[in-house]
């Protein structure tokens, strides 16, 4: 998998969990643990992706 493949693969995964998000969000009795920890989960792809492009745009 390349670079810009594995980056896509990650903004796609990184938008299931913005819409994992929303969909507990509407809930009527949302869980603060499990937006919490998709939060998080969306921050480490988030940072991952921004790791892999300033890496990519260096080279």
């Amino acid at each position: 998998m390349s670079t810009v493949d594995h980056i896509e693969a990650l903004k796609a995964k990184h938008a299931s969990l913005e819409q994992a998000i929303s969909e507990e969000n509407l809930r009527p009795h949302p869980d603060d643990d499990a937006i919490c920890s998709l939060k998080k989960q969306k921050l480490l792809i988030k940072d991952e992706i921004v790791r892999l492009t300033s890496s990519s745009t260096r080279h």
